[in-house]
């Protein structure tokens, strides 16, 4: 886990409001700062996961955390919860057909500070 030190230095590179508030308010709860790490990290290491990886690891009304983008390969069978940074046009069409609730990383930190019930897919 990165140190909010090193997040820091690395946030000053980012140009993405979005994505900087993101990262803000991750770091300053506990449970969330591996997320704020994962985030700052450079962009050549961004995360992007298809939905059938999404589906094969998550269960029947899980909250699943995607510290990058969703990707639209695959198709989902399940209803989940699902916050991520930034989601394909096609994976967000897919997800809601399926009626899979999806909210920014962002909302998410806000809604649940302690980061209870959620499962982080790398």
């Amino acid at each position: 886990m990165k140190s909010k030190t090193k997040i820091d230095e690395q946030l000053g590179r980012k140009t993405n409001k979005e994505l900087v508030e993101t990262i803000i308010k991750a770091k300053k709860k506990k449970n969330w700062l591996k997320i704020a790490g994962i985030l700052s990290s450079p962009r050549r290491k961004k995360i992007e996961i298809n939905i059938d990886k999404i589906d094969k690891e998550s269960k029947e009304g899980d909250t699943i955390i995607i510290p990058g983008k969703v990707l639209s390969s695959g198709s989902i069978s399940k209803k989940i919860r699902i916050a991520a940074l930034a989601y394909s046009k096609e994976a967000e069409k897919k997800l809601k057909e399926k009626k899979c609730e999806l909210v920014s990383l962002e909302k998410e930190i806000e809604i649940n500070p302690e980061a209870k019930g959620v499962k982080v897919i790398i």
